[in-house]
């Protein structure tokens, strides 16, 4: 066949105009606004046109028929009909997944959301004096209750618990944090930059592996204002180390009259050493220990909404609200509401483990697991062996949201692999899917993890599984 030059494919591409008289397009534009179907159209010509331009082989050229074009752009509709933000089955085995919206919310929560969002609240109304209130003493108290801090507030996320604390207490002071503790969190955000936008001025001590109180002791100036410590909840420092208990900075604070701040990141309320994972330290084990604020996300290991939890002194808390920095990162009532309902549960262990899914994941046995991966195997029924392999594997979870680096989750895995597809491919199709279903590829297999398989959602990877089987069948022939 005749190569086609660039020129005579760009004639080719249908005129939108053209396009806009086909019955399908009409079609289309009965249930759909035309400024849509038309953003459509535009998308899908710019890209053909693109691919022309790249065009390297024969072989790479683009289907120009009308018909083709058509479909393309009835298929982008549709996508474009879609809602951005979407439902999606977690399947990769990361119980706190950041780009999957990191943990998911109890089944209380989201009843109380559908009561709340759709009327009005006392968000910020005290019904017993008939007076505006705060928004804030509706989890103050229980914050209280499960941590025996004197004082709380939430603002929107970990960072900017951080920030508003640093900046009410040693703006234009010097902060003084072990060179170890520097920490950087997703999204390259990390404690210096966060400590400069503050106001403060930050101060290192010690070496990378090891710091010592003395270091600290030998920083403190006139100019000091504050002792911080950050937990490095998101990688560890192994062999030669040394650091300095939070107890131990409480002490030497106490002595020089410096206030001492933890940074907890994904702070903790249940201690999980009793389930057998590595301990991370609790929000009630900084507080004992006497640190006179201490922050923490809510929607990590905590398992509810996004937010920065702060908690500690009166004197300090009181200071920070009045901080004018607490208006632009004030919380709104959805986000106070699944607050207040998550750490409801965290009255009783037992209770929270069970209904917050985040904690069940991260304490459900592997013989419930693998039990659970065999129903996904039932569901799926009988699949042919001679070109695709179903099956069960051992592997691991892991907690994610940077937490507990170094644990791993013994954990019972779906494996899927194809003589006719690589495992890309394979990935490809199952995140395609409606809902989309994101899985982990090792090895060439395509893996999909039922520690993070929600059990509402078994019956919808079964029938994405067999759909994607009858599709290999029939590229196979």
């Amino acid at each position: 066949m005749k190569k086609k030059n660039k020129s005579s494919l760009f004639r080719e591409i249908p005129a939108v105009d053209h396009l806009l008289e086909s019955p399908r397009i009409k079609e289309t534009l009965f249930g759909t606004p035309r400024p849509l179907v038309l953003r459509a159209i535009h998308e899908v010509l710019d890209g053909l046109r693109q691919r022309i331009k790249n065009i390297a082989e024969a072989d790479d050229l683009p289907d120009l028929a009308f018909d083709a074009v058509v479909d393309q752009i009835v298929e982008r509709v549709s996508m474009l009909s879609e809602p951005r933000l979407r439902h999606v089955i977690n399947a990769t085995g990361v119980i706190v997944h950041t780009n999957l919206g990191r943990s998911p919310l109890s089944k209380r929560v989201i009843a109380r959301l559908g009561e709340l969002a759709g009327g009005y609240s006392n968000l910020e109304y005290d019904l017993d004096d008939g007076k505006r209130g705060s928004r804030y003493v509706h989890v103050e108290d229980i914050l209280k209750e499960l941590t025996g801090a004197e004082a709380a507030m939430v603002v929107n996320n970990n960072a900017a618990a951080v920030l508003v604390a640093l900046n009410t207490i040693a703006k234009d002071r010097e902060v003084i944090i072990a060179r170890s503790e520097l920490v950087e969190i997703g999204g390259s955000f990390r404690i210096p930059e966060v400590m400069r936008r503050s106001g403060a001025r930050m101060f290192e001590v010690g070496t990378t592996n090891k710091t010592t109180i003395k270091d600290y002791e030998s920083a403190i100036e006139a100019r000091t204002g504050l002792l911080l410590k950050v937990h490095k909840s998101n990688f560890q420092i192994v062999g030669f180390t040394e650091e300095v208990d939070l107890a131990e900075l409480v002490t030497l604070g106490r002595k020089h009259g410096l206030p001492v701040m933890e940074d907890l990141g994904s702070g903790c309320l249940i201690d999980f050493s009793t389930y057998g994972l590595r301990g991370e330290p609790t929000v009630q084990d900084s507080i004992a220990k006497g640190a006179d604020i201490v922050t923490f996300s809510g929607d990590k290991m905590l398992g509810g909404p996004q937010c920065g939890i702060i908690l500690g002194t009166r004197e300090i808390v009181s200071a920070i609200r009045q901080n004018q920095l607490s208006r632009a990162l004030r919380v709104d009532k959805l986000t106070i509401l699944s607050l207040q309902e998550t750490l409801h549960l965290y009255r009783d262990e037992k209770q929270a483990i069970r209904h917050i899914p985040t904690l069940r994941m991260i304490c459900q046995s592997y013989g419930s697991v693998r039990r659970k991966a065999r129903r996904l195997l039932g569901m799926v029924g009988r699949i042919g062996k001679d070109s695709v392999s179903v099956g069960l594997c051992d592997g691991f979870s892991r907690i994610g949201g940077g937490a507990m680096p170094l644990e791993e989750i013994r954990s019972c895995l779906v494996s899927i692999s194809s003589r006719v597809s690589p495992a890309s491919k394979i990935e490809r199709f199952f995140r395609s899917y409606n809902p989309p279903i994101i899985m982990r590829v090792e090895k060439n297999l395509a893996l999909l993890d039922v520690r993070t398989i929600q059990e509402k959602e078994l019956r919808t990877v079964a029938k994405a599984i067999r759909e994607w089987y009858q599709k290999e069948k029939s590229e196979a022939v």
